[in-house]
């Protein structure tokens, strides 16, 4: 990774602190509807993409209202020709696509296959999933939209993310991370020739989203991305509000992981003085303040060392 300022973004009001209180809507999606009728066209398209060498998987991939949710999602104009598998996993597998001349990620995952233990500690407690129970398609098509909404809000957070660019069911397309040569390289897989600015930059990134209401849950070097001479925070998913029970558990996590790491490549950088930094400056709604739009903090231009100069 070569050397460079790593720029933040500038950032905009952020209306509250998240959608802990939005209905998170599981019902049958359009694509478990194309999946029942099966008509002609919808059984072609399913037929040409089980055949595409790409995407000769495990059939618990691809169910056949995974099927109606690309098909769907083709018939909307996100997504044009399928590309290659850009990284697999036990939760979701992502693959290229087209969308007119830009290329897109397309994130699918897995309904029949996944082990969702993981996942309950970052979904209990959560008012959004209250009802949901285990029914795995309702779990995943929740967390989808989830994911889509964090994105979004960290963004708008000025935290530098993929942008989310349609959801359905258990597919989310988003912004593609990567070049000519392949996907953009996560921070574990390069050689950080500036890793002081580097660490500035994730410290004021942690800042943003708990300002902003969130805490990712699993931060660290597997989940930042050097993205044409910046960072990005990618894998969003399981990212929680302030409101979880869980949330402080996992902002100290997130702060130990980044800290460790950014310390072993030589910079002064502590859990304890990440946290610290994180809570002093960070603002985020009153917890017991929950009525929608009623929060009064409005993310600050620039990081706290600047606005120190100011003062």
């Amino acid at each position: 990774m070569t050397e460079g300022q790593f720029g933040l973004l500038d950032t905009d009001d952020v209306d509250s602190p998240g959608d802990e209180w939005e209905e998170v809507d599981v019902s049958d999606t359009e694509a478990d509807r194309i999946a029942r009728k099966r008509d002609r066209e919808f059984s072609e398209f399913r037929e040409r993409i089980k055949d595409a060498d790409q995407f000769k998987v495990e059939a618990s991939v691809f169910d056949d209202a995974t099927y109606g949710a690309l098909y769907k999602l083709v018939q909307d104009g996100h997504i044009d020709a399928f590309g290659g598998p850009i990284s697999t996993g036990k939760e979701a597998n992502v693959y290229t696509a087209l969308s007119g001349e830009t290329e897109v990620a397309v994130k699918v995952y897995r309904i029949n296959a996944s082990d969702f233990k993981d996942m309950r500690s970052y979904l209990d407690g959560d008012p959004r999933f209250e009802g949901i129970g285990s029914d795995k398609k309702k779990v995943v098509t929740a967390w989808v939209r989830k994911e889509s909404s964090n994105l979004k809000r960290a963004r708008r957070a000025g935290v530098r993310t993929p942008e989310p660019i349609a959801v359905e069911r258990n597919v989310l397309v988003m912004e593609y991370l990567g070049t000519e040569e392949g996907r953009s390289k996560r921070l574990s897989e390069v050689h950080i020739e500036n890793p002081e600015t580097a660490y500035e930059v994730v410290k004021e990134y942690t800042r943003r989203l708990y300002d902003a209401g969130l805490v990712h849950g699993d931060l660290s070097e597997y989940n930042i991305v050097f993205h044409e001479g910046q960072l990005y925070i990618i894998d969003l998913g399981q990212a929680v509000t302030i409101h979880h029970p869980n949330a402080d558990d996992f902002l100290e996590r997130d702060c130990r992981n980044v800290a460790n790491f950014f310390a072993r490549q030589g910079v002064d950088a502590t859990p304890e003085d990440l946290l610290a930094y994180v809570r002093e400056y960070a603002t985020p709604k009153d917890k017991d303040d929950t009525a929608p739009g009623s929060d009064d903090d409005a993310v600050p231009q620039g990081t706290p060392a600047d606005r120190r100069d100011d003062e």
